[in-house]
């Protein structure tokens, strides 16, 4: 294994912006840091001040920065440039410092195409996603271009939800429909650690008449609704999945390495455990 060079003045610092940061994600880059003798160190922040928190990534040349829930769509006017991942959903979870130009991108968007893709879920039937936020629309925009034509976009925002789901070519409900749909998405923090920790995405009922449950929630990889899908026995594509697969294009954008298929299983196994390691090795990567 190559050595990593200790920490000095010429390390590269990564890090992420999230309101509810977690660990996963510096234990992911920094694990393939290590085991490709890298010169970077990841750091995971939160902040009350945006627009401070981005001029100190321009500032402090900072490498790049991962963009979580609730700073995605926010981050935008802060930005010098929009890469086509980003400028086509309005939404950024990757921001790349060049020499002090901050470029924006979404490799949501990647990640999501991908988990679908290698789903079982059939396009040719209805799926259900509540949420209407930043990453809402990379995974509904993943859903349109995986051939999904038959959706309903659940959020109680009256102006987010029914502007995503038309944009998008969807349906828009207050709530969760009641008939339920073969495709059940979360993209919600319902599940969350946090004070929505204990929350259901769906009825249980609903859950257990689905053919597929997705979550992007991934701190906990095994979330309420993940919990239920897996004990009714209906295949799950987990937030650790997304998160691993959104984070190993991150990791190339900032360093311009990008790792073997085994490297990335090995460090989804490190930072989020056995199962989620399985279901990446299952889907090809």
């Amino acid at each position: 294994m190559p050595n990593k060079p200790p920490i000095g003045r010429d390390t590269r610092l990564c890090m992420s912006l999230s309101g509810r940061p977690g660990n996963a994600g510096s234990r992911l880059h920094n694990y393939l840091y290590e085991a490709l003798g890298l010169d970077f160190i990841y750091k995971s922040f939160s902040t009350r001040d945006l627009p401070a928190a981005v001029a100190g990534i321009r500032a402090l040349d900072i490498r790049g920065s991962a963009i979580s829930m609730p700073f995605k769509e926010a981050v935008i006017p802060l930005l010098d440039t929009l890469e086509p991942s980003a400028l086509a959903i309005d939404s950024v979870n990757t921001i790349v410092n060049d020499d002090g130009h901050l470029t924006g991108y979404n490799t949501d968007y990647t990640a999501c195409r991908q988990l679908i893709e290698t789903s079982p879920a059939d396009p040719a039937k209805p799926f259900i996603l509540r949420g209407s936020g930043g990453m809402a629309k990379a995974v509904v925009a993943a859903l349109r271009d995986a051939g999904f034509t038959q959706g309903t976009i659940v959020a109680r925002n009256a102006e987010a939800g029914p502007a995503l789901a038309e944009r998008y070519g969807f349906a828009w409900a207050s709530d969760v429909p009641a008939a339920g749909a073969p495709l059940l998405v979360n993209v919600t923090p319902l599940g969350m650690e946090g004070p929505d920790a204990q929350a259901l995405a769906f009825p249980a009922e609903m859950i257990a008449a689905a053919d597929v449950a997705f979550d992007v929630v991934a701190q906990p990889a095994q979330t309420p609704f993940i919990l239920a899908a897996l004990a009714a026995g209906k295949p799950v594509v987990s937030g650790a999945e997304v998160i691993v697969l959104q984070a190993v294009e991150q990791f190339v954008l900032y360093t311009g390495v990008r790792p073997s298929a085994d490297l990335v299983i090995e460090a989804a196994r490190f930072a989020h455990g056995d199962a989620t390691a399985a279901r990446l090795a299952a889907t090809g990567l």
